[in-house]
């Protein structure tokens, strides 16, 4: 499969999700990265009228957990976040954000991911880590 292919069935497989609800796209895969944007409108917005971090915090699990999936490439691991943290350093109120995953630490069992998350003029907006944990699937972890 491509790596459009697999961006566009990534994103069919968000339809009723929080990746839908929050409007977050897959839009580039690299040799070591992923990519995803995610429009910032008053439906992401915290009270004060910007970007709320919990949704940043979303598109920082949502890049790194698939970025994990799939560098992983074993069919027979599942993949979940065991830790987040991010670090809010410029506030936005209008745009998209764009988040890129890259890797920091890739282990069998575990991967560590750095999230930047810019605006349109790639100013730094906010600053992500995810921690995974890749498992092997039984039947009640799909």
């Amino acid at each position: 499969m491509s790596k459009s292919e697999i961006l566009k069935k990534v994103n069919e497989l968000s339809s009723n999700t929080l990746m839908e609800t929050l409007k977050i796209t897959f839009t580039e895969i690299g040799d070591n990265y992923v990519v995803c944007k995610m429009p910032v409108t008053s439906e992401v917005h915290q009270p004060a009228g910007i970007l709320h971090g919990g949704a940043t915090a979303a598109l920082v699990e949502t890049v790194g957990s698939f970025a994990s999936r799939y560098f992983i490439k074993n069919k027979d691991l599942s993949v979940r976040g065991i830790e987040i943290s991010t670090n809010h350093v410029k506030s936005i109120s209008e745009g998209f954000v764009y988040a890129k995953a890259t890797n920091i630490h890739f282990g069998r069992t575990m991967q560590i991911w750095e999230v930047r998350v810019t605006d349109e003029d790639e100013n730094l907006i906010s600053l992500g880590k995810l921690t995974t944990l890749a498992i092997k699937k039984n039947k009640i972890c799909t």
